[in-house]
């Protein structure tokens, strides 16, 4: 059995249909249980991505396997086994949160899991005989995250699935996704937000006009292009004063000695290259609407 999930070849796609392509010869693979982060600005071609994956678009042109089915042929089995939150809310707003969910499991095949429990999951329980309509931008937003897990999809997409939400609901939505890949989901993440993605993935993989540039993991990335170099800060006759040191340096290993010698150190940590630093510099480009906060 394949320990692939995600199985992607030389991928094009263009919405005029003529050699304008909005993705552009894309190749890609997503180990099972893994969490993928695809990075990039807005128009970069992450939506389109997903999209195909997804089956919203036609696959025109390359090779494309979801969770083993061949998407160059219709098979509905497999929305069996996918399940797609949506950056832009799409519930029924004359429905309750839970007849929401409720009529979103008729739509399976397969087994499905207790409303209930998914609307207590995403903190929703005592709102689940209000009516979706009365829900504030984030609520309609939890509820159409939890409900891409009705099906216990083995592939899941997630499209910017902090966005808009307060700290507390990001976390929540955070240790979700972990749970869910600790249990074996495979995750496939869409998202202009550096930070969510540095925490959860295990590769992230960052397109620009349709091109990937670059696919590793955040640990290697850093490695690769961080900065060896140690933040010290420490008191100067009473006043707080940070320097970077690096231990490459004598000059500087002889100066961090001097001062941890000297018992006046406040903090010290090692300085790391974010990802979005790692970005611009692989990409030349700067994330366009990076969220400063989850």
């Amino acid at each position: 059995m394949s320990e692939i999930a995600i199985d992607v070849e030389h991928l094009r796609h263009s919405y005029t249909k003529d050699d304008t392509y909005a993705v552009d010869d894309i190749s890609f693979q997503v180990g099972k249980g893994q969490i993928f982060g695809f990075l990039g600005p807005s128009g970069a071609g992450k939506s389109t991505t997903q999209n195909i994956l997804t089956g919203l678009l036609p696959l025109q042109e390359g090779r494309a396997e979801v969770d083993g089915y061949d998407l160059t042929t219709v098979d509905k089995r497999r929305f069996n086994r996918i399940g797609v939150s949506f950056e832009q809310s799409n519930v029924y707003s004359k429905l309750t949160a839970l007849e929401n969910l409720q009529y979103y499991a008729e739509l399976f095949d397969v087994p499905t899991r207790n409303p209930l429990e998914l609307l207590e999951l995403a903190g929703l329980a005592d709102k689940a005989k209000d009516r979706a309509g009365t829900f504030s931008k984030g609520m309609k937003h939890r509820l159409t995250f939890v409900r891409s897990l009705l099906n216990n999809p083995a592939v899941w997409f997630l499209d910017e699935p902090t966005t808009g939400l307060d700290p507390a609901i990001a976390a929540t939505i955070k240790d979700i996704i972990n749970a869910e890949r600790a249990a074996g989901t495979t995750a496939f993440l869409t998202t202009h937000n550096m930070h969510i993605a540095e925490e959860l993935c295990d590769q992230v993989g960052f397109i620009v006009d349709g091109q990937i540039k670059l696919i590793d993991s955040p640990r290697n990335l850093k490695r690769a292009y961080g900065r060896n170099q140690v933040a010290v800060e420490y008191l100067d006759e009473g006043q707080p004063v940070t320097v970077d040191l690096s231990p490459d340096d004598a000059d500087d290993r002889a100066e961090l000695s001097r001062l941890l010698d000297g018992g006046g150190v406040l903090t010290m940590h090692t300085r790391e290259a974010t990802l979005e630093e790692i970005f611009i510099s692989v990409t030349g480009q700067r994330l366009v609407g990076d969220e400063a906060a989850e």
